[in-house]
This record gives C-alpha cells, structure tokens and sequence, in this order.
C-alpha cells in the first residue's frame, strides 16, 4: 500500500529548490496542505482511520499554519485563539463542537464512514 508521504518523499523540490529536509516538518506539511488541498483531505482521513489524538492535534496544527495561523481560524471559528492553542496543544482534548468549528474554518467537515471489512 502507497503512503500519502510517499508522493512528497524527503528530497522533494520545494519552493526556491529547497528540500522538505531544509525547512522546518511542520512548515513543510502547511506548504503541502497548501498546495493541495485532497492531499490534506486524505492526510487527515488517514489520521483519524489511525485514531492517534496527539497525531490529529499535530495535523490540525500544520493545516491552522496552512490556513492562515491559529488566530485567523479561531476568528473564523468564534473561537477565543488562547483557548484554541491550548485545544491543539499536545495535552489537548478538543470538543466535537470546537474540532468541527475547526474543520469548517478549514472548508472541510467530518463525516462517518463505515469500515472496510477485515
């Protein structure tokens, strides 16, 4: 199976000719977010099929940086930008409310999906 980091293996041109391996990851992953945005989609699907908390806090932070920082989503959001890094934070624990008022500053949604049979 296909990793979605594949396409975009350490090494990749970047902007300016530089390699993912000279910008910071979290800078990185927003440039890609950036770029394609069914890359993102995926990318977070792929996270929450994995059920990992702290992996889903990271992802929502790179796509805030992606999508304009954490302010500009907590405005969007009607969030309070304090409390909102603190929801993403490694110790976070977002609500379903907050983490869709998220998403949607984002322009995505969550949905439900059945899983595939073993």
């Amino acid at each position: 199976m296909q990793t979605l980091s594949e396409p975009y293996g350490i090494g990749k041109l970047g902007k300016g000719g530089l390699t993912m391996k000279d910008r910071a990851h979290d800078t990185a992953m927003a440039e890609l977010f950036q770029e394609d945005a069914g890359f993102a989609t995926q990318y977070l699907n792929d996270v929450l099929a994995q059920g990992d908390q702290a992996d889903l806090l990271i992802a929502l932070r790179q796509m805030a940086q992606a999508f304009g920082g954490v302010p500009k989503i907590a405005e969007i959001a009607h969030l309070n930008p304090t409390q909102l890094y603190r929801t993403l934070s490694p110790a976070g624990n977002p609500e379903l409310r907050s983490l869709t008022a998220v998403l949607h500053a984002m322009g995505l949604r969550l949905a439900v999906a059945p899983l595939a049979p073993a």
